[in-house]
Formats: structure tokens, sequence, C-alpha cells
């Protein structure tokens, strides 16, 4: 029976973020204009960061990165969400649900592991200024990002695999507006204890690593500062990490609330507010934040403007 089931499904209806249909136009453009200005900032960034000479240290390495995994996750969930606004049934096949799962995991776990390299990479800027240079070497920060790509494929490969060799039941209503593990588990007929222990216990290890990471790296900053004398070193201090810190608390904010919430609070709905915010919202937020309150990456764009004004003009 269990493989009559696997070979009987052939595609996943997904419920959407809203059933009422007064609300697809709507949502379509507001989602729509999210994922434009995702894409524009997240691209712009990484070709700022790669082009300019005056972006070439580790933390813009870091930001490339950061706006890679920001695209990515994106624009793994976004275009399939916008096109159910404007189609009569949200369906998505049995293959590509796979695929959407398993990308989506490499890129928000990757984006996990990279902010807390972000923080590492501030607390030796700050706490170790002379030695930064020596310890942030090139070859440190390529296997500070090659570290978090390759586990994360090993980390969506993993929960793929086991999700999709279980057997469906005939009911294939994800109720989500993408496919996620949770929702893809309760649609399930086989046992699904050590699949849920296995995303249950690399959830938390993703979680509580990075950000003890991330605290422990502020901790160590916050220390140094306030030994600071000058107030104008302080000043300078706090703002070199502004902007990742602004990006950390509303990332682990909405991971932290929509996984650790008691069970009688927790429901599909509450998922898909945060899901929105984390991979639509936050890809959008992210290059805005840096490109707002950074003064280098402001000089760069005046300067990367100049020289397409000066080429066309």
């Amino acid at each position: 029976m269990e493989t009559q089931n696997l070979t009987v499904l052939s595609e996943f209806i997904l419920t959407g973020i809203t059933d009422r249909p007064e609300l697809q136009a709507p949502l379509f453009g507001l989602f729509f204009l999210i994922y434009v200005i995702s894409v524009v900032g997240n691209l712009g960034m990484i070709i700022l960061t790669k082009v300019d000479s005056g972006l070439q240290t580790p933390m813009y390495f870091f930001l490339r990165h950061l706006a890679f995994t920001d695209l990515g996750y994106s624009t793994t969930v976004g275009p399939k969400m916008l096109v159910n606004f404007v189609v009569d049934q949200n369906t998505i096949s049995y293959c590509f649900c796979a695929i959407q799962l398993a990308f989506f995991l490499v890129f928000i776990v990757s984006e996990i592991f990279i902010l807390s390299a972000m923080s590492y990479d501030r607390y030796v800027a700050i706490c170790n200024p002379l030695l930064y240079p020596i310890i942030m070497s090139q070859r440190t920060c390529l296997l500070l990002v090659a570290i978090p790509y390759l586990y994360s494929s090993f980390v969506a490969l993993l929960v793929t695999i086991k999700i999709f060799n279980l057997s469906f039941c005939g009911y294939n209503v994800v109720h989500h507006f993408y496919c996620d593990s949770l929702p893809l588990l309760s649609l399930l007929c086989s046992n699904t204890h050590e699949t849920e222990m296995i995303i249950l216990i690399l959830a938390g290890f993703d979680l509580i690593s990075s950000l003890l990471v991330v605290l422990v790296s502020y901790f160590l900053i916050l220390v140094s500062i306030l030994r600071m004398n000058s107030a104008e070193g302080r000043h300078k201090a706090f703002s070199t990490c502004g902007s990742h810190l602004t990006v950390v608390t509303v990332f682990y904010g909405t991971l932290i609330f929509m996984y650790v919430q008691p069970e009688s609070s927790h429901s599909f709905d509450s998922d898909k507010v945060a899901s929105i915010f984390y991979t639509l919202v936050i890809p959008m937020l992210n290059p805005l934040i840096y490109s707002l309150r950074n003064k280098d990456v402001k000089c760069a764009l005046q300067r990367v403007w100049k020289k397409l004004c000066n080429t066309f003009s």
C-alpha cells in the first residue's frame, strides 16, 4: 500500500497565503514589489561588493555571501508564490516540491552560519584590530563560508531524502505557500518519529550554535567598547556593527518566534506570517539596512554611480 501511495501522488496543492479572492490581486502587487526590491537590492549588493575597490575587506566579503543567500531563498519561494496568486489551483509537482525544500534549506541554513561568521569578523575587528588582517585572512574567510555551504547541503539532502522516501497519504494539501518540512510531515502515512527527531536536533543545533557565536561575539565586543576611553572610538566601534546587529536581531527574532513557541499557540497560520517575514521581507530589508546605515556602502554607491554617469555621458 505504501508503494502505491508513493507512486500515485504526483503533485501537491499549496493552500497559499489566503483563500479570500478579493485579497489575491492586492497581495500579488505587494509581494511582487517586495520581491523586485529584494532581487535588485541583493544583486546590487553582490555586484557592488565585487567591483568596488573600497569594499574588498572580509566584512564585505561576508556581506556579499549574505546577499547571495538572501537572493537564493527568496527566489526559491517568491516566484512560485506569485504564480499561485494568479492561477486557479495552487499546485506544485512532487519533484519540484522536493527541489524547493532542498534549495530553501541550503540557503536558510547557510545564512544562519554566515551571520555567525559576520559576528566573529566584527569581534576580531574591534577586539583585535592589529591582528585582524592576519586572523581574517583570505583563506579563513573562504573557510568560514565554504563550511556553511557544505554543511547546509548535507542538511538539505538528509532532510529532503528522509521526508520524500516515506509514503504520503492520498491527501496532498500542504497548508503553506511553499514546501516546508513541517507541513509535509503532517501528510505522511509512515511513522515520522525518526524524521521529526532528525529535524528537531538539526534545527536546535543550527539555531543554538549560531546564536551562541553571535551572543558571545557581541558580549566581548560590548566589554571591549566599554573599556575604551575615547567617546569617538566607542561611537566608531558601535557604528561598524550597527547594521549587522540590526539584521541579526530581525532574523533571529523571527526564527525564535516561529520555532520557540508553546504547542498550544502553534498554528500553520502563525507559521505563514513568520515565513512571509523571513522568506520575503528580511531579504528585502537586509540590503536596505546595509546601504542606509553603512557609510562605506553609501560612498561606494556614489563612486559607482559617478563612473556610470561618466561612461554614458
